[in-house]
């Protein structure tokens, strides 16, 4: 049971139970009054559209400062029974605005436009597709890559316009974990919420553990050091960085995604001269797309094994609904940065992919090393194939510090969830602290606690480590974008249930809701592919007089094998353990369509925040904004 429903549950005597210190009222009375006010001087304020039962207009409202509730006079005489109704109403939404004033209190909103614009774009670009884009190239062809990306990308797109309908109306800090809670039952917000936890939990190692693959390159073969290092000292920097604060986080953020923006519009260029044989002499044109097995290497087998590693790459879009709870302005800030995915998914993705795919064959060496590390970066290859050095070193330096600000962005997630968690009493009170920069310090460090697990490459190889968590990741990010696109269907049922218009939304997603069905078809298929690659093929045991090549054989696909089942049935049974615990042990009933909570926190901009949309941008901006 959350704190709201155990608030607003507590017995009601008529009379003394409920003392608020911003109202003065009589339960059986015709009238309520108001003796709060709205602070004045914030830039934020979060307010609830207006409900009606029994003819009394209940509006509810959130800043950062204090709470209103506007309870205009009935204009009929109510019964002892119609006011007491009326009563039990007023004090759940005011239960509800105390519970998310203590979800909120603490955080700063210091987000601007650009911080999320460029956050969205690419602030987890980094290992996903700097070095898996390489192992789906090896596993499925260029032609298999290029559609599994193609495919789930366009799942994406449906995904992400989805979470802005909904963020742009509800900015919250739980962001879609806490929409089913409202909409669904309270079970799938508190499934969710500690389902995507893990995602970032495990996400961390997992970048941690590529970092220490990138730093290999500039070793000698044989070497010594001691690469767990190099986890190690990005991790403390990520401490710092997030204690210094949200603010400090999106400015490096910004800047870092800058960076990799450029690095791969430059190597699409030089990738275009590079297959053209303008760079390195030799012209490559689509012949890695007509070698022998090639385009569609390993067939449908090594399309589906692929589909879950381009999940991975693409995690983290949804990051945008995180950080809408820190944007000044989520009714500008979120329609603008979930409109950008479609360009990275287009241009940073599909256009590196297929050129990635055009000059490296799918059978190349330095695509896939199964042994102790993972894939070689293939945009540093690209660079090796032309015989630019000095450009593939540098390019590998990029990539690095894109994984350094991919796993900055990862901290931030995995934080601000866990904090969420605390906030709505699924995780322990001390979690939900933070200190005066509105960081929470104890979340902080329980997520670098988790990150620790990147220290198992001493132990067991960075690229085994790598593939392992790959393998669980992007089957919990495929369950998250399947439950937010069904949050969506629901949250428009209860939307029209409750006589609501689309046109009274912020923002109405395009492509509702055939764009939404065919987003859902292909998930499904996704994830039934999951479950079927997780027992198609079991391995068989040779037997005990087999030779040691045929028992290292066996070794190898049994590892796999059990990394796949892994992956496909771990994130279902844990979320089916969480719900259907938390649903017993606290009795929650699905919620109505016309109960359903769509006021509570709903973002209504200042008058500095109108003033800034009305204003009229020069010719230049509107020119920049139509092709971006």
């Amino acid at each position: 049971m959350s704190r709201f429903d155990e608030e607003s549950r507590r017995p009601y005597n008529g009379y003394d139970d409920y003392n608020d210190p911003y109202h003065s009222h009589d339960p059986y009375s015709d009238q309520f009054s108001t003796n709060g006010s709205t602070s004045q001087g914030s830039n934020t304020t979060a307010v609830g559209a207006s409900r009606h039962h029994n003819n009394f207009n209940i509006r509810t409202s959130y800043n950062s400062q204090s709470q209103t509730l506007d309870l205009p006079t009935s204009p009929t005489h109510k019964t002892r029974d119609e006011s007491h109704e009326m009563y039990e109403v007023h004090r759940q939404h005011q239960v509800r605005n105390r519970v998310l004033a203590a979800e909120q209190e603490g955080l700063k909103r210091d987000l601007r436009l650009r911080h999320m614009v460029m956050i969205a774009i690419s602030g987890t670009i980094g290992t996903g597709l700097f070095l898996t884009s390489g192992i789906t190239i090896a596993t499925a062809g260029p032609g298999g890559a290029l559609l599994a990306y193609a495919v789930i990308g366009f799942w994406l797109v449906f995904v992400c316009q989805a979470i802005g309908e909904i963020a742009t109306l509800l900015p919250l800090p739980g962001a879609f974990n806490a929409w089913g809670g409202r909409v669904f039952d309270e079970a799938l917000s508190f499934q969710m919420s500690w389902m995507y936890f893990i995602n970032w939990a495990l996400t961390i190692p997992a970048e941690l553990s590529a970092s220490a693959v990138i730093i290999s390159y500039w070793l000698p073969e044989g070497s010594k050091f001691p690469v767990w290092i190099v986890p190690l000292l990005i991790i403390m920097c990520m401490v710092m960085i997030n204690l210094a604060g949200v603010k400090a986080y999106g400015e490096l953020e910004y800047w870092f995604s800058i960076l990799k923006i450029l690095t791969i519009v430059m190597f699409v260029v030089c990738g275009i001269l590079v297959d053209a044989g303008v760079l390195g002499g030799v012209k490559y044109g689509l012949d890695a797309w007509t070698i022998p097995g090639a385009p569609f290497y390993g067939g449908y087998l090594g399309f589906f094994t692929t589909l879950v590693m381009v999940g991975y790459s693409y995690g983290g879009t949804e990051m945008v609904a995180v950080t809408a709870a820190e944007s000044r302005n989520p009714h500008k800030h979120v329609p603008r940065a979930v409109n950008t995915v479609l360009i990275r998914i287009s241009v940073f993705y599909l256009c590196s992919v297929f050129l990635l795919g055009s000059i490296l064959r799918y059978d190349d060496p330095l695509l896939l090393n199964t042994s102790k590390s993972a894939a070689t970066a293939p945009f540093t290859i690209v660079f090796l194939k032309a015989g630019i050095h000095a450009a593939a070193n540098f390019m590998n330096a990029v990539i690095f510090t894109s994984v350094f600000s991919a796993i900055n962005s990862d901290f931030y997630i995995a934080t601000r969830t866990l904090l969420s968690l605390a906030r709505n009493g699924w995780a322990h009170p001390a979690i939900g602290w933070t200190n005066s920069r509105g960081v929470p310090y104890v979340a902080l460090a329980i997520v670098t606690a988790c990150s620790s697990l990147s220290l198992l490459t001493i132990f067991i190889g960075s690229g085994v480590v790598f593939s392992w968590l790959v393998s669980v990741i992007g089957s919990i990010i495929f369950q998250s974008w399947m439950l937010i696109l069904l949050l969506h269907f629901r949250f428009r049922y209860c939307w029209r249930s409750q006589g609501r218009s689309v046109k009274e939304l912020p923002y109405v997603s395009w492509g509702y809701p055939y764009g939404n069905i065919m987003a859902t078809g292909v998930g499904l298929v996704c994830i039934i592919a999951m479950f079927y690659l997780s027992v198609h093929n079991p391995p068989k045991y040779p037997g005990a007089g087999a030779s040691q090549e045929a028992l290292d054989a066996y070794s190898r696909e049994r590892d796999h094998f059990v990394r796949v089942l892994l992956g496909a049935w771990f994130p279902w049974v844990m979320s089916a353990a969480l719900f259907f615990t938390y649903k017993f042990v606290k009795k929650t009933k699905m919620i109505n369509a016309e109960d359903a909570d769509l006021d509570t926190g709903c973002f209504i901009p200042s008058e500095e925040d109108k003033k800034a949309m009305e204003v009229e941008s020069p010719f230049w901006k509107k020119a920049v904004k139509a092709i971006i």
